[in-house]
């Protein structure tokens, strides 16, 4: 068992789509990893398929994603106790990347942007 994994804090692929459409400009909370990454892995999904399809379904795709993929990066970035500024280390060319997808990765710790939620699978 993994250090600090509780299976009733994870999220499926269609609760986290949901909570994440239904908070698309909620940028106060936090998100937990399987909520961040199972959204992150379907709008990756969809935009792979779209744009096979149509780029003009694509483009418009993405600008749907837009804000609920903001909203849940800076949830997820709270949830490592982390103030949304740190999404801005992503421009940095290479290194700031890569410091974003560890900080991702992280654990939930103690917060200052509100308590950890748990989901009941």
């Amino acid at each position: 068992m993994l250090s600090g994994y509780h299976h009733e804090d994870t999220m499926t692929l269609i609760e986290s789509v949901q909570t994440c459409f239904q908070k698309f400009v909620t940028f106060d909370g936090t998100a937990r990893r399987s909520e961040y990454w199972w959204f992150s892995l379907f709008n990756f999904i969809v935009a792979c398929v779209l744009g096979l399809i149509s780029m003009k379904l694509y483009y418009l795709y993405a600008l749907v994603a837009l804000l609920p993929g903001l909203a849940v990066t800076v949830r997820r970035l709270h949830d490592t106790d982390r103030s949304a500024w740190w999404m801005l280390i992503g421009l940095v060319p290479i290194v700031g990347g890569i410091a974003l997808l560890v900080f991702m990765c992280q654990d939930s710790r103690p917060s200052r942007y509100g308590a950890t939620p748990a989901y009941a699978v």
